[in-house]
């Protein structure tokens, strides 16, 4: 068995793809694994760590939208964005059978590879619809909209063009704190994806610093909590319904939970 230990990300997962279907050793003696996740050592196997090229993620990405369709491509990378530690695999087994049946594969989830590509995308999608629905925005210095999450999935990529378009005309920031990165709007201007934490000369965090500056956080928190009080029923009270329509995992990042928290 020969293992290759992928970047965790899209450009690494096809790159790990890429080398292993052109290996020629068949796809039953190939597996791929994230570089960086635990896994136990396996006796007899062979570790690789492919090389990240834009050209290998290139040529299968050309190869998936040509021979099967935009939308494949599009379920393999939403699928790369899940937090599945075996996410990496499964795309390479669906792309297997993707290649075998054509891009009528997306509607057979009868077939294994197919149906767990299908529950890394719905996890991802629902996470990424429970953001749009609880993420908040507390307004600094000079204007500036800031907000942080913690997701699980790496949902940047789908939450920013939503608010994006919602919010063209106002300089806004979402901090993913999970994974140190953030999507930075200019008003009037498209958004940009930003992969690591930006430093100062001086060796100061600049995300910290501007997520450490005074907001208008207090004043909301004021207002949501007399809204709660208002329209609650003490004797209706139901914790477990409350926590099944907003997860706590949710509220460490929601304004009107922060005193609370």
């Amino acid at each position: 068995m020969t293992i290759y230990l992928c970047v965790p990300d899209f450009e690494g997962i096809l790159c790990g793809i890429y080398d292993a279907w052109m290996s020629r050793k068949g796809h039953d003696n190939v597996r791929l694994e994230l570089k960086g996740t635990y896994h136990e050592l396996e006796l007899f196997s062979e570790y690789v760590e492919p090389e990240s090229t834009h050209e290998k993620a290139h040529k299968v990405i050309k190869s998936v939208c040509s021979k099967l369709s935009q939308e494949v491509y599009k379920k393999i990378y939403v699928a790369s964005l899940s937090q599945d530690t075996e996410r990496a695999d499964k795309i390479y087994r669906f792309l297997v059978q993707a290649f075998g049946i054509g891009p009528g594969i997306l509607d057979q989830l009868q077939i294994p590879e197919n149906c767990d590509i299908f529950e890394l995308c719905r996890n991802v999608y629902n996470e990424n619809h429970l953001l749009v629905e609880f993420l908040r925005f507390s307004q600094a210095a000079g204007g500036v909209l800031v907000s942080r999450i913690g997701p699980k999935n790496d949902v940047m990529t789908l939450l920013a063009p939503h608010f994006a378009d919602r919010l063209p005309e106002e300089n806004w920031i979402i901090y993913d704190v999970n994974r140190e990165k953030a999507a930075v709007h200019p008003k009037g201007k498209p958004w940009i994806l930003v992969n690591h934490p930006l430093e100062q000369p001086d060796g100061d965090n600049i995300w910290q610093l501007c997520l450490e500056q005074e907001t208008d956080e207090r004043e909301y928190e004021d207002l949501w909590i007399s809204f709660f009080h208002t329209i609650a029923i003490k004797e209706r009270t139901n914790p477990i319904c409350q926590r099944n329509h907003l997860p706590l995992r949710y509220r460490a990042y929601m304004t009107e939970f922060q005193r609370e928290r």
